[in-house]
């Protein structure tokens, strides 16, 4: 069987295998010296195995969609022991269960992937305090509505430490340098510190400390939306500014956290085949990431409920905004909430996976393992 450590590439495919034990940060070490890479992880320690299986946006999916979107091939475990290479081909209903569903089918030990042309790129990681913000969310605003050249992306995380909000601003250009003006807005802006340059495509992504609370507790959630506009920014920092008192003061908080993550509207039109997940590819949903870190399991209950408080008031917001047709609109799992209703998750999907799953594993022998159960 084909080791979870491992990374191997074809040229003659132009695909990568991918051991689902690995972090992103070995993949692309591993492509780069074949001017190589995949559609994978934005920051350092993400995992490969779980990413993959709940979806996974990239700096590159802009161009080429999710990472499920270009996955080839499954090697697969199934629950009964038997071990298989699942492909479109040779079983498309699997196929399509695993792109986004998760374990629910078996232990997956390897990905094959596509891989794509990789030059050196642009960006890295800027921090800008309080008084700032407001620029921020104006240049974010300008981005997301108006930037549509598809190697462009950003990450606007609003944070609350020692008492104030600030922002971790990425930036990402996949190309050794971006054209004029489409980061000049951000640049400009009085920045605390920044490490913006022409680099590796492992640099830029081990250049944001997103393992900082690494051995806390923590818990996502995830509200989706369709476009990130003044007021909706505002939005945001308005419940980075009360959670993050509150939590804070009462809870023993130590890192509160919103990502805002615009993406182009074309994002899901990359791939025809049917996946789990997105059930719906009509919309472009733009993921839109809570995360709140803390001490004390005694808080637990606590820090789950303000998350979930907080996302709701993100998702009337931007109903209110005129964003009707997020009505029921799919929430993206590797985001969500662990209590989050499966109908969230797969809508008009779910019954097909959960007939899908019966079938595979009809002793429920993957209901011993975490994560989202069909």
């Amino acid at each position: 069987m084909y080791r979870f450590s491992e990374v191997k590439y074809n040229e003659a495919s132009q695909t990568a295998e991918i051991g689902a034990g690995l972090v992103w940060d070995d993949v692309y070490a591993a492509l780069e010296p074949y001017n190589v890479n995949v559609v994978g992880g934005r920051v350092t320690g993400v995992g490969v195995g779980g990413f993959i299986l709940g979806g996974g946006y990239s700096w590159k999916s802009n161009q080429y969609g999710l990472t499920i979107d270009t996955v080839t091939a499954f090697e697969l475990v199934k629950p009964n022991g038997d071990v298989l290479t699942v492909t479109q081909s040779s079983d498309s209903a699997l196929f399509k269960g695993l792109k986004g569903g998760f374990n629910n089918f078996g232990i997956v030990t390897k990905f094959t992937l596509k891989t794509f042309p990789q030059t050196q790129v642009w960006g890295g990681l800027i921090t800008i305090t309080a008084p700032f913000i407001p620029q921020v969310a104006a240049a974010t605003a300008a981005f997301s509505a108006n930037v549509k050249d598809p190697k462009a992306s950003i990450i606007t995380t609003y944070n609350f430490l020692l008492g104030q909000p600030g922002i971790s601003q990425l930036l990402f250009y996949d190309a050794p340098t971006p054209p004029p003006g489409i980061f000049d807005d951000f640049l400009a802006i009085p920045h605390f510190t920044k490490n913006v340059k022409t680099r590796s495509f492992s640099s830029l992504v081990l250049a944001a400390p997103a393992n900082v609370t690494y051995h806390q507790r923590g818990v996502f959630n995830t509200a989706s939306v369709l476009e990130y506009t003044p007021n909706m920014l505002d939005v945001v920092l308005n419940e980075t500014i009360f959670w993050g008192t509150r939590l804070s003061l009462f809870g023993t908080g130590t890192f509160i956290s919103y990502d805002v993550e615009p993406f182009l509207p074309s994002i899901y039109s990359h791939n025809l085949e049917p996946t789990a997940f997105p059930p719906v590819r009509s919309l472009g949903l733009l993921p839109f990431n809570i995360y709140y870190a803390w001490l004390s399991p005694f808080h637990d209950e606590f820090f789950h409920d303000a998350a979930r408080k907080s996302a709701q008031q993100v998702m009337n917001a931007a109903m209110a905004e005129g964003q009707s047709s997020l009505l029921g609109a799919p929430l993206y799992p590797n985001y969500a909430i662990y209590d989050t209703p499966l109908s969230d998750i797969y809508g008009a999907n779910l019954p097909a996976l959960q007939a899908l799953k019966a079938e595979v594993d009809p002793t429920n022998i993957m209901g011993l393992a975490g994560g989202w159960k069909l």
